[in-house]
């Protein structure tokens, strides 16, 4: 059983150093915030962090407090069960109606029961719908 709802994720584009990860993790820790889920990559001399929080509003006041420059965008949060064939589920449902996924990440411990799939693509709307059918 899966469970689809829209949500927002945070997007901050920073220089790639060392340690800015875990700067950024203190300044949300330090108010509270808790992360969710979380990427990050590097392109050239940037590094790219997508995060999922359960107070959106209060972690983009500390990363601006801080001046990361955070931006807010629409992404498909889904619940699921964490077991095998659940990733394969969800993109062959989204693919069956070719809705192209721009990116996707997820976060599960190994011993719990469900997991977290954030994604966003090009009709987050149907994306839902599909996925709650």
């Amino acid at each position: 059983m899966i469970k689809a709802r829209q949500g927002k994720e945070i997007v901050v584009r920073v220089l790639n150093n060392i340690g800015v990860v875990a700067q950024l993790a203190k300044v949300l820790s330090e108010k509270g915030v808790n992360i969710l889920a979380f990427t990050s990559w590097t392109e050239g001399d940037q590094g790219i962090i997508h995060l999922v929080t359960d107070d959106n509003l209060r972690a983009g006041d500390a990363l601006r407090e801080k001046n990361y420059n955070p931006k807010e965008r629409d992404v498909v949060c889904v619940d699921a069960h964490h077991k095998p064939g659940m990733l394969r589920h969800v993109t062959e449902q989204l693919a069956s109606e070719d809705i192209d996924i721009h990116h996707l990440y997820a976060s599960a411990p190994q011993s719990a029961d469900g997991c977290l799939i954030v994604l966003a693509c090009a009709n987050n709307d149907r994306a839902v719908v599909l996925l709650n059918e």
